[in-house]
């Protein structure tokens, strides 16, 4: 009778911690965009600051600091951060989604699986559904690692960023700033 309790109680503390939130671990993740001038002149930039979580119905939640966009030219960060994200009216980019976990479970330790799945992103007040492909790899059964498998385009006339865009073409004096940007991503979700 004591075994079968303590099987009982082993059991529902696994249960348990399996049920714990996979936390993205924004140190070993990055969140990467392109930017395009003068027609064939790309250049990477990234965030340095967000956070995201994945809990226990599946559900994740990704929110991005766009004052932390780094560029590495700092009066560039800057006019980016006030004339076109707008960071003082618009702090912040979200995105959410609904995962299947039954999918994700059935991922074996050291192995992967491409899912197609939708996000609802939220930038500068408009809302946008899109399609986003990724590889997910269990590196173990406390660690994810989720990639874009690839590029994600960000169209900027759907989040209202054109005329942001067009402000920082005539102050840096450019011919042109592409308005659809790639962006990618490797996020390390450990719980």
């Amino acid at each position: 009778m004591n075994k079968l309790l303590i099987g009982i109680l082993l059991c529902s503390i696994g249960a348990t911690a399996s049920a714990s939130p996979w936390t993205v671990d924004s140190k070993n993740s990055n969140v990467n965009f392109v930017s395009t001038k003068k027609v064939n002149v790309a250049e990477v930039h990234h965030f340095n600051a967000f956070s995201g979580q994945l809990d226990d119905t599946g559900k994740f939640a990704l929110t991005i600091e766009l004052a932390s966009v780094w560029t590495n030219i700092e009066i560039r960060d800057t006019r980016m951060k006030e004339l076109l994200f707008e960071v003082g009216k618009f702090p912040t980019l979200s995105l959410s989604s609904n995962i299947e976990l039954a999918k994700l479970a059935d991922i074996p330790v050291g192995g992967t699986s491409v899912m197609d799945i939708s996000v609802e992103l939220s930038l500068h007040g408009k809302t946008q559904t899109m399609p986003v492909t990724v590889t997910i790899a269990k590196l173990s059964n406390k660690q994810l690692l989720v990639v874009s498998t690839q590029p994600v385009i960000v169209n900027a006339a759907n989040f209202g960023l054109t005329s942001g865009i067009e402000k920082l073409r005539d102050i840096a004096g450019l011919t042109s700033i592409s308005q659809a940007v790639p962006v990618s991503f490797v996020l390390n979700l450990t719980r």
